[in-house]
């Protein structure tokens, strides 16, 4: 297929990728790949079957064997793993540090990068992640990196978490906010950085809409085609 029928947003965590993703995908009948879910998938398995995370021939395998799949629900995608639906367990701090981990493993990227390419099928894909556009799909011809500030970001995770009932301090996740970014941004491995080609939106002070609008409007005007 034309990688023309391809968006890649990249950012940091809570900076609205996965929703604006979500409703990209929903408006224009493509595919979605969460590639931040995969590690968070890795990452929980890991935990579950006790490998060490700095154990990376253990971590890549683990990669290659996993039984994953994403499944819409109708207002979101359910994540399965072997056919249980885990969507819940992987948006825990716990696992979020682990993921940005086993993230900076080269033997974990290359393991998961085939995986993550497949994804590209017809009629397009929306690619969510961190390294889309700079190392998964740096051919695509529309390459967003969505970012808000540190203590915007924190003040969202801590709102999603108290509604799901979590007990949690604004604190302590701007700190790993903080600490997750530094990891992400500093590593040697597909460091988290716009592409040089990439649109720069930030969120900080934007609604959901907002941000997918100019979205849409810089996908009629890269791949000429209409979004409506």
């Amino acid at each position: 297929m034309s990688v023309s029928n391809l968006i890649t947003i990249d950012g940091p965590s809570g900076s609205g990728k996965g929703t604006v993703c979500h409703i990209l995908a929903k408006k224009l009948q493509w595919h979605l790949l969460d590639s931040g879910a995969l590690y968070r998938i890795l990452a929980y398995a890991a935990l579950e079957n006790n490998i060490l995370l700095t154990d990376s021939e253990k971590l890549a395998d683990l990669a290659l064997t996993l039984d994953v799949s994403f499944v819409s629900n109708g207002s979101g995608v359910d994540t399965l793993l072997a056919g249980k639906n885990i969507g819940d367990k992987l948006r825990t701090e716990v696992v979020g540090q682990a993921a940005s981990e086993v993230a900076s493993i080269e033997l974990v990227r290359s393991a998961l990068l085939a995986r993550q390419k497949a994804f590209l099928q017809k009629p397009g894909l929306i690619a969510d992640g961190r390294d889309m556009g700079t190392v998964v799909f740096p051919e695509a011809k529309v390459k967003i990196f969505l970012d808000a500030s540190a203590e915007e970001r924190a003040q969202r995770r801590f709102n999603q978490l108290q509604d799901k009932g979590f007990n949690v301090s604004i604190a302590q996740i701007l700190s790993e906010i903080k600490e997750r970014d530094y990891r992400d941004r500093n590593r040697a491995i597909a460091p988290l950085q716009p592409a040089d080609d990439a649109f720069v939106i930030d969120s900080t002070e934007l609604t959901i809409n907002e941000v997918v609008e100019q979205i849409l409007t810089l996908t009629e005007l890269k791949l000429k085609i209409s979004t409506e």
